[in-house]
């Protein structure tokens, strides 16, 4: 691998690790591109090379990730965790969860509460896929 890609990848982890530490914050793709140090253009199509997702989908998965955890282990209302999690609508948080999960988060908190397993094997059977 060159340097250039070498210097390249790190600059998308360090835009990703950004993702993962603020998800619940405003982070829109000319704030991300800022801390990779490139162009916004540049930034969606190089991010979405190396991870295989553009940077806000990824950004919702993150999301929707840490909302159904919420859901599972918390009982907060789904309106207070939506906005917990970063999104900015109830409704697009609906809409976004049961694209990413296949179900609506009401639904996803009512099977995971009848399902009685060790929050390990939850995790891993539930983990969203793009």
């Amino acid at each position: 691998m060159s340097r250039a890609a070498e210097e390249s990848n790190r600059r998308m982890l360090r835009a990703r690790d950004a993702m993962d530490r603020a998800y619940a914050q405003p982070l829109d793709v000319p704030a991300l591109a800022r801390i990779a140090c490139v162009s916004s253009a540049h930034f969606t199509r190089t991010f979405r090379a190396a991870f295989g997702e553009t940077p806000h989908r990824y950004l919702q998965r993150r999301r929707v990730e840490r909302a159904m955890f919420l859901l599972r282990e918390t009982d907060r209302s789904v309106t207070d965790i939506c906005f917990a999690v970063g999104f900015g609508s109830l409704g697009t948080f609906s809409r976004t969860f049961r694209d990413i999960v296949g179900r609506s988060p009401r639904a996803y908190r009512r099977e995971a509460a009848a399902a009685d397993v060790p929050t390990c094997f939850t995790m891993a059977w539930t983990r969203p896929r793009s």
